[in-house]
């Protein structure tokens, strides 16, 4: 089994290769691959040294699965080139998701859709994929009319130079600048472009991809997506209408057997999910479950996850994962 990993330096391809080699995916040979910078970089994976290598040259040796890690450009470019030398492309970048002949996966929801065919396989946006992993088992058991979701998001979304400007911030060194305002002690309103309808990228990117996830266009959804000063994970406010009335215990019922999902729900004792629980982890944690009492068939619920494990690289492993046990690779 050749699994290429295309922008294998990067933050989140570095998370891959350590799940990779957490999770014990059956790879017989790393095909490591980044820009021609860092191409003859020496990397450690499976406590064996392996080459960084050209994009070029790794098309030529034939991996049976890329996992793309790199950027939209780079995927829109190379992704099509891997696929049509018969090597399965599982893309983190947003180029493919929204492409209807490209299945977008998370796979405790819809990795049954997937066929040898698909040889480009979009991965979904991180604050998307914790959120759908929550509320699928509530959307098969009352039927989702309408999200409303804050999110709160982790530097580490961003990359390695945000994480840069956290921590010289609070250093009080000066630095380059990831984002337009400081973050350390401060709250960004914006995450990606703005777009003419006054929403950014990102907060579009929830609405479209949750339809397509869930397999669901009435799914009416409006998102507000925050960068705020913390690393670990995403954390997101979910307000949810359902078409039928639920009763709180059997949500916990359900949520505690969703797969991916831990509860952590004890207003009592003070206990709910944080980023700094959620780190290093690859479930989805779900606290805060309490009735709207301002709307009918209404909840609210708290979700956290690692943004760069289950917002990114595990979901990304687990759809390979589902690939080799399925023999579509």
């Amino acid at each position: 089994m050749k699994v290429a990993v295309v922008g294998a330096t990067g933050l989140v391809g570095t998370k891959l290769l350590e799940v990779l080699a957490e999770r014990k995916f059956p790879v017989t040979e790393l095909i490591p691959v980044a820009s021609e910078k860092s191409v003859g970089k020496k990397l450690m994976f499976n406590n064996k040294e392996w080459t960084v290598i050209s994009a070029a040259d790794a098309i030529l040796a034939k991996p049976s699965i890329a996992i793309f890690s790199a950027g939209g450009s780079t995927s829109l470019d190379l992704a099509p080139k891997f696929a049509a030398a018969g090597i399965t492309v599982i893309d983190n970048s947003s180029t493919w998701r929204m492409d209807p002949s490209k299945r977008l996966v998370v796979p405790e929801l819809n990795a049954d859709a997937l066929t040898a065919t698909d040889k480009i396989i979009a991965n979904p946006n991180c604050s998307t994929i914790q959120m759908v992993v929550a509320l699928n088992p509530l959307h098969k058991k009352y039927k989702i009319k309408r999200i409303v979701v804050s999110t709160y998001q982790s530097v580490t979304g961003t990359g390695v130079k945000a994480v840069t400007q956290l921590m010289n911030e609070r250093n009080g060194v000066f630095g380059e600048m990831a984002y337009k305002y400081p973050i350390d002690l401060n709250v960004i309103p914006q995450i990606d472009v703005f777009l003419d309808n006054g929403y950014t990228k990102e907060e579009m990117k929830m609405l479209n991809e949750t339809r397509k996830i869930m397999r669901d266009d009435s799914i009416r959804l409006t998102a507000t997506t925050v960068r705020i000063p913390v690393m670990g994970g995403h954390s997101e406010a979910v307000n949810v209408e359902f078409e039928k009335d639920f009763d709180l215990t059997e949500v916990r019922s359900l949520l505690m057997g969703a797969p991916g999902v831990i509860v952590v729900d004890n207003p009592a004792a003070q206990e709910y999910p944080m980023p700094k629980d959620a780190h290093n982890r690859d479930e989805v944690f779900v606290g805060r479950l309490r009735r709207d009492e301002s709307q009918a068939n209404t909840l609210n619920m708290w979700i956290v996850s690692d943004n760069l494990r289950k917002g990114a690289a595990t979901n990304a492993v687990q759809i390979a994962e589902y690939l080799v046990s399925k023999g579509l690779v």
